[in-house]
């Protein structure tokens, strides 16, 4: 199977192609789930209802990348703990600065206050920001809780999921990598018990999976299953991986991605638990098998080649950098310009700000991101296998 460099994975081997688009696709989905909450009035109402399962899909695939990349170095010992975490860092973290800093920058535009209007004094904001450049979270009613609804990081509330990607990463260099086939195995199907669990038993609060994102309530546990499952679940598949032949393997799984992260919130109110199985069959059951097709696949031409190669560039930086800029659109479209404008009324911001968010995240990518992992690669990484 033909696998091609992307740039935005130049610290480990070469990747697979469909599944560096996959992940763009469902970055881009997260910017509309995101837009679509400005114009929700709960949980259950809104468009692109289960994007927040995007999260799951990318642990699958950080576990299956990461697998990938590093599992036969550590076999071959052409690498150390110490150099992992290298790596890693200068692949992630990197972004997470940058992020911390258009966090920093948008709060103060949108003028240092939390939610219900309460004013933030600027060492706290300052305060909140060198917390994020260590990904270090923040406690429910913390004082440096600049927002005011309990979000781990409230300059940018995404930087919860690489908080976890974090937490996979270091459990894999201690413990995931030395596991047996077998026995990692075997804490894939606890896992999944124990998520659908979760996500069937209502433990959210709102029949989802949508947690993590905060320390309140059962969150910390929730985000913690999502990664144990996904992480240890896209391992486990990179090692028992043997390809099948897909058929447009790219387009097929970048519809479903789309389908499964739209679908409207099934059940309702009164039948939590319907929507638990939907979130719980997504992640243990469907999203699996279109990572492994989606590793099976391979681009028929150069044009599908470019667009996997694009999106899986940007997925990343995307992620990372938009968020920010919806906390300028909510302050906008709940209590500006746009208060109480129906989507089809104000159509053309969130169009602007979802292309304007893949224009930021590509400059973002080819002026810092890039260039700054090129030069620490260098320093410190030199001489060592690539």
């Amino acid at each position: 199977m033909r696998k091609i460099s992307s740039a935005a994975f130049s610290d480990t081997k070469p990747h697979y192609e469909l599944l560096d688009g996959l992940r763009g696709v469902a970055a881009l989905v997260v910017i509309w789930y995101h837009i679509f909450e400005g114009f929700a009035t709960s949980p259950i109402d809104q468009r692109f209802n289960h994007g927040y399962l995007a999260v799951d899909f990318f642990f699958i695939l950080s576990g299956f990348v990461v697998g990938y990349a590093y599992d036969d170095r550590w076999k071959k010992k052409t690498m150390g703990t110490g150099d992992f975490f290298k790596r890693r860092l200068i692949r992630l973290h990197p972004m997470v600065v940058l992020g911390a800093v258009l966090g920093l920058i948008t709060f103060l535009l949108q003028g240092s206050q939390k939610w219900d209007g309460a004013s933030v004094g600027l060492s706290l904001v300052l305060l909140a920001f060198l917390l994020n450049l260590f990904l270090i979270p923040a406690y429910p009613g913390a004082a440096h809780e600049v927002r005011g609804n309990g979000e781990m990081y409230p300059l940018n509330g995404p930087n919860w999921s690489l908080f976890f990607e974090y937490i996979g990463n270091i459990l894999y260099a201690l413990c995931l990598r030395r596991l047996s086939t077998k026995a990692l195995g075997t804490l894939v199907v606890v896992a999944a018990v124990a998520l659908t669990g979760f996500a069937v038993g209502n433990l959210s609060g709102f029949g989802h999976l949508g947690v993590g994102w905060t320390l309140a309530g059962h969150n910390f546990l929730g985000g913690f299953l999502r990664l144990t499952f996904a992480f240890s679940t896209g391992l486990f598949l990179s090692r028992i991986f043997k390809p099948v032949h897909i058929r447009g393997a790219f387009w097929i799984c970048s519809l479903a991605v789309i389908v499964l992260l739209s679908m409207p919130y099934v059940g309702d109110a009164e039948t939590p638990w319907v929507n638990g199985l939907y979130d719980a069959v997504c992640v243990v059951l469907v999203f699996p098998v279109l990572v492994y097709f989606g590793a099976s696949g391979r681009a028929s031409d150069s044009g599908t080649a470019g667009v996997c190669k694009f999106l899986g560039d940007v997925s990343y930086p995307v992620y990372v950098v938009h968020y920010p800029f919806m906390y300028l659109f909510y302050a906008w479209l709940w209590s500006g310009a746009g208060m109480g404008l129906s989507f089809s009324q104000c159509w053309a911001v969130p169009v602007g700000l979802f292309l304007g968010s893949i224009l930021l995240a590509y400059l973002c990518l080819k002026l810092y991101d890039e260039p700054l992992r090129r030069y620490l690669a260098r320093r410190y990484l030199q001489g060592k296998q690539k």
